[in-house]
């Protein structure tokens, strides 16, 4: 689990992130919202040790983050950063080999154990009947689960996910959040996940942390999050809830 304390995060000089205390992982999928330039793929940045804080301390597992060798930290947390990279000449299960490295390094000689681990990554993900075409001609739904099947493959426990629905349609965001819903439940995977679709996060997530001007502003399950007057205090508009098949949706009023 996550604990920051007394966290101040600085870009060009302004604050960008102020959080007194918060902790983070604990169980299920926790999805971090916000207006954009609320501090949300900040906040991740720092659970990923992509970024340090200007003052405060992050720890992981009452361990300070900094304390962790690469291979160490990448055993407990598997990051996918919003804009992927490309993979240039990898097939699908080249590329959730790459989840491996925190086992074997990168010349460590395979075994068993991590080819069950790459078919089990790529049978979870429904990517496996794609693990020999070049990952990089994929669509854009089945690239973003090829990625993911690298994260489960590195069988961290903590998963963090910077805005994997972004670039995708309605449909196959719909269908990545079903797919981390369920590693989630199946797989016991702690997901965070940084979403800008309300609705989404509603639907999938089990905890909401919403950002507003760097700081906490919400932090509660969805039932409670959807709420006009909560809705209206965190992102500037006026919202409604309609009764939607699956619980309230929340539209602009």
């Amino acid at each position: 689990m996550f604990a920051l304390r007394d966290v101040a995060k600085e870009h060009g000089g302004r604050e960008v992130l102020n959080i007194d205390r918060l902790s983070l992982g604990e169980t299920g999928i926790t999805a971090i919202l916000g207006q954009n330039g609320s501090g949300k793929s900040t906040l991740l940045s720092l659970l990923a040790r992509q970024a340090r804080p200007e003052q405060g301390s992050v720890t992981l597992d009452d361990a300070p983050i900094a304390s962790f060798g690469q291979r160490a930290l990448a055993r407990r947390v598997a990051f996918l950063p919003q804009r992927l990279p490309t993979a240039p000449g990898m097939t699908v299960r080249e590329l959730c080999g790459l989840g491996r490295f925190a086992w074997r390094g990168a010349f460590g000689r395979w075994d068993d154990l991590d080819r069950r681990a790459v078919d089990t990554a790529l049978l979870a993900t429904g990517v496996k009947e794609f693990s020999g075409q070049p990952a990089d001609d994929l669509s854009g739904g089945e690239r973003q689960r090829a990625w993911i099947a690298m994260l489960l493959a590195q069988d961290a426990p903590i998963m963090l996910l910077d805005e994997p629905t972004a670039a995708l349609d309605l449909a196959h965001a719909y269908e990545v959040m079903r797919l981390l819903h369920r590693l989630s439940r199946t797989a016991g995977r702690r997901i965070i996940v940084v979403l800008h679709d309300v609705n989404l996060a509603a639907r999938f997530a089990d905890r909401i942390v919403a950002l507003r001007q760097g700081r906490v502003g919400f932090d509660g399950p969805p039932a409670e999050f959807l709420a006009p007057e909560t809705l209206r205090a965190l992102f500037d508009l006026d919202m409604t809830l309609i009764a939607g098949p699956a619980g309230p949706v929340a539209v602009v009023a």
